[in-house]
């Protein structure tokens, strides 16, 4: 004789309230891969050329990301202008070890020109920077010898979708519609830095000339480091 089979009752499920929708951050992530904090290096990201697959403005990079860690220092209170030359202030140390680092040397040395900070130790930075996003697994750094011989790094994207996020976020500071007083000044610092160093990768010729009326305007938001980088390029291409 078969037993009846007693299926036992289900409680009725809660309903959940429904949430509300996340507010978008101004960051891409892709996995476990995110739009970088520092200047530094999302200018590093943006001065790689994805159609060529490589590093672009080599010769002008380190400058440029100098001028960027000089900008992120000012911004987040550890730097200020002191009569043309940046002095430390009492902020509090940064967590990102490439401000850190930099801002050891301007402790150290004391209050100087903001010509002097740009023009100094330019290939350390970009390779600590570099390392930074490798660890982060933005980028891909292989050694190899060119032409079989000569040492050096080979660099590869390893999330395209962040580095055009940055780019976009950039880019979009000229839109005309757009108060430049109302732009943020950290994604004015890019566009900025990178018009002043003239990456083509991130403004192009024509944009730097329909520009640039705006360019200047959000450089002076912007702060003393950009003429500084423009004088320090400028007497490099005169050299």
């Amino acid at each position: 004789m078969s037993r009846a089979v007693v299926t036992p009752l289900r409680r009725p499920e809660r309903s959940t309230p429904a949430r509300r929708p996340a507010r978008p951050r101004k960051t891409v992530a892709l996995g476990n891969a995110a739009a970088p904090e520092s200047l530094a290096a999302r200018l590093f990201l943006l001065a790689y050329d994805p159609a060529r697959g490589r590093l672009t403005a080599r010769s002008k990079l380190g400058k440029v990301l100098r001028a960027a860690v000089l900008v992120d220092l000012q911004l987040n209170g550890n730097v200020d202008d002191d009569n043309g030359r940046a002095r430390v202030t009492s902020g509090p140390v940064p967590l990102d070890p490439v401000l850190a680092g930099v801002l050891e040397e301007l402790r150290a040395v004391g209050p100087r020109r903001w010509r002097y900070w740009i023009d100094r130790r330019g290939g350390a930075t970009v390779r600590q920077v570099r390392d930074e996003l490798a660890r982060a697994h933005l980028i891909k750094v292989e050694p190899h010898r060119v032409l079989g011989i000569i040492p050096a790094d080979r660099i590869t994207l390893r999330h395209a979708l962040v580095r055009r996020d940055v780019l976009r976020t950039a880019q979009d500071t000229l839109r005309p519609s757009r108060l430049v007083s109302r732009v943020d000044l950290r994604d004015a610092a890019v566009v900025v830095l990178a018009a002043t160093a003239d990456l083509r990768t991130v403004v192009t010729k024509d944009q730097s000339t329909r520009h640039k009326d705006r360019l200047a305007q959000l450089a002076v938001r912007v702060g003393p480091a950009v003429p500084a980088l423009k004088k320090s390029l400028q007497s490099a291409n005169a050299g």
